[in-house]
């Protein structure tokens, strides 16, 4: 009864440490952020990378560009290429975004010191942010005069969600609101800044228009053809002045490997001693991290417990067992030379069966060679037979003639 009650007890356990597992998952998974190469790979050969930076880390527009033309470069020399089939698709995507705040008004009304990122490349590649109306706009458009703002700002500008093409005002400038996105909300989302309207606008426009911080975000995804070369690219060329910088993988981020790496610094990983101010996004992530830490601990918890338990039992059923480690050694190498017998057996076996079949085709060929020259012979008896019979037929077509020759001669003498 005992074993039965501890054996279930085991089998509970397990089945929590399952279930805590597929809600670890299931967080990780609710981040579209931080699976950008999920969604650019499904093979499991890109990495998503970002880099945070400091006010004073001297990030520029001109950095950034000079840094993108490093990296097809370096995808070469490590043989990643674009299939010339594939011409028109890209090797990687990314995009550098600030943070800061704009003023945006409508014939309804005027909205000051809205939040703002202003973005340049593919922001909403890398953040999906869920569409109520409209569409985003892309890297090529960012000198445009595009914005996309969440709906709580439609709703204050103009009463209603679907404003996509719609003017709005920036700085006095008119700009055309190509979509309306739902902004993350939660706990977790409004401690980490997203407890106001929220505009989407290019850098340059954030910049010349706006309070703007320097640029203090980048993030790609990219092939990744060995382990840790993404990570290793951006943090020699972007990522060099740790006081200033911090580059983080996002793609195995929070995997169970990595989650219980992240054990030995609870309650001094939260802790930042640079100048750097992360994003909502990041601060959403950071926070997600906390959680899954300690869904971490438990699962550790409830996974050891049947692990410990199947020792024990395993210890006690070793200690009562009927046989030593000889016996299982003798035991096994009988079973591997039976097996050897039985293999060799079989190879025997087969290469008998093709000799076998091989005689068989060989035999059928003598066979077929004597039918031929059976065949062969009767044709010739049978020609044979039929030139005897003519000629048989010509000598007594000749015997008649010299008879009637013959007796036409006699009766010529008698009559004289």
């Amino acid at each position: 009864m005992k074993k039965i009650v501890l054996g279930i007890s085991g089998g509970i356990s397990f089945l929590i440490f399952l279930i805590l597992l597929f809600v670890a998952g299931h967080m990780e998974r609710s981040l579209p952020e931080q699976n950008a190469a999920e969604r650019w790979s499904s093979e499991g050969d890109a990495s998503q990378i970002s880099c945070f930076f400091s006010a004073d880390a001297g990030i520029t527009e001109d950095r950034i560009i000079g840094f993108e033309h490093g990296i097809d470069r370096a995808l070469e020399d490590a043989g990643v290429s674009m299939p010339e089939e594939d011409s028109g698709a890209r090797l990687w995507a990314d995009t550098y975004s600030a943070d800061g705040t704009i003023s945006i008004s409508s014939d309804r009304t005027n909205l000051k010191n809205v939040n703002a990122i202003g973005f340049g490349g593919d922001f909403f590649l890398l953040h999906p942010l869920t569409l109520v109306s409209g569409s985003y706009f892309s890297g090529s458009d960012t000198e445009n005069n595009y914005c996309v703002i969440d709906r709580d700002a439609a709703w204050q500008l103009f009463g209603s969600n679907n404003v996509a093409g719609m003017t709005v005002f920036i700085g006095g400038y008119p700009y055309i609101v190509t979509g309306v996105v739902e902004r993350p909300d939660g706990r977790l989302a409004e401690a980490a800044g997203l407890n106001g309207t929220v505009a989407y606008v290019s850098y340059k426009t954030l910049k010349s228009l706006g309070k703007c911080n320097a640029i203090n975000h980048y993030e790609i995804v990219m092939p990744n053809p060995v382990s840790s070369f993404a990570y290793d690219y951006i943090k020699k060329n972007l990522g060099s002045d740790e006081k200033q910088t911090e580059v983080i993988e996002n793609t195995s981020r929070f995997s169970f490997v990595n989650r219980i790496k992240s054990i030995g610094t609870f309650g001094t990983r939260s802790m930042n001693s640079r100048a750097i101010v992360y994003p909502y996004w990041e601060n959403i992530a950071r926070g997600y991290g906390d959680i899954l830490l300690v869904v971490t601990v438990f699962e550790l918890l409830f996974l050891l417990y049947p692990v410990g338990l199947a020792l024990v039992l395993f210890g006690i059923w070793w200690r009562h067992k009927g046989w030593t480690i000889r016996d299982v050694y003798l035991k096994v190498k009988d079973k591997a030379e039976r097996l050897v017998e039985k293999l060799r057996a079989g190879r025997l076996g087969r290469k008998e069966r093709k000799q076998r079949k091989k005689q068989g085709r060989n035999r059928e060929k003598g066979n077929g060679a004597a039918r031929e020259m059976d065949e062969t012979a009767a044709k010739r008896d049978r020609k044979l037979d039929k030139a005897i019979k003519r000629a048989e037929k010509r000598r007594k077509k000749e015997i008649r003639q010299e008879l009637k020759q013959a007796e036409k001669e006699r009766k010529k003498n008698k009559m004289k």
